[in-house]
């Protein structure tokens, strides 16, 4: 789906989004349409030994939709940018993946968020970490600066994902590795569900089909594109219904800016 196919505002789909992200990152407990936290972790299969030596504060904010280092591993050294890092839980996993050698940075736009995440890097005494706030569709990285990008249950939540890509391909060195995880509708979504605000913020509207998202990631210069089994998300949570209405599932994608 390409910029002129846009069915909502950018503007007010990011105050939405700011709005929603700001309540898991002050009050992870609330209760939201999506799981989180140690939980979420484990349905989406992280190491338990990772995940177990991070403080409770790094790990409660978590809202992803499936583990985007399940596809390869991240190599020692690597530098990493995280696309939407919320509370940072991606980053610190990513930390303690490239080592001291390495070097993550992650892009979020949610003050809270974005509070939250430093304040516990500085906790850990995680020096490979920084934060920076900024949109997708503007990365705050060089050109050619990422081994490796990476992302969990954002992309959907962006209204120019075309942009979204073409930022991504950027940042990325020659030879360098696009891996991320979203969620993909195996229905239908509607063009009124498209523009739903609601349904946007609820990872419902935003969403595409496997196959489109392949097509996203293959118009903006990728190659090697490989695509990982459904997980279901959102079985449990608050949002199952509106999950189950559009076939919605996690999945893992994986790809290769050209040498």
């Amino acid at each position: 789906m390409g910029t002129d196919e846009i069915t909502i505002d950018a503007e007010e789909l990011r105050a939405e989004v700011r709005d929603k992200y700001k309540d898991v990152a002050l009050d992870p407990t609330k209760g939201f349409h999506f799981h989180t936290g140690r939980p979420l972790a484990r349905l989406l299969g992280y190491p338990d030994d990772i995940v177990d030596a991070l403080p409770d504060e790094a790990v409660a904010s978590f809202a992803g939709v499936d583990n985007p280092f399940a596809p390869a591993p991240i190599p020692t050294g690597a530098t990493v940018v995280d696309l939407g890092s919320g509370g940072g839980f991606d980053c610190f996993v990513a930390s303690r993946l490239v080592g001291p050698t390495g070097q993550v940075v992650g892009v979020d736009m949610t003050p809270e968020m974005l509070d939250r995440a430093r304040r516990v890097a500085g906790q850990m005494g995680a020096t490979n970490v920084e934060f920076r706030e900024g949109i997708l569709e503007e990365l705050p990285v060089d050109d050619g600066w990422a081994d490796v990008i990476i992302s969990n249950g954002v992309l959907n939540l962006v209204a120019d994902k075309v942009q979204v890509f073409a930022e991504a391909y950027r940042a990325l060195r020659p030879g360098g590795v696009l891996q991320f995880a979203d969620i993909a509708a195996g229905a239908d979504v509607p063009d009124e569900a498209r523009c739903d605000i609601g349904l946007w913020t609820d990872c419902i509207a935003g969403s595409r089909s496997v196959d489109e998202w392949c097509d996203l990631i293959t118009e903006a210069g990728f190659t090697s594109i490989s695509v990982g089994l459904a997980t279901d998300t959102f079985g449990g949570a608050p949002g199952e219904t509106n999950a189950r209405r559009f076939e919605v599932h996690g999945h893992t994608f994986r790809a290769r800016k050209p040498s």
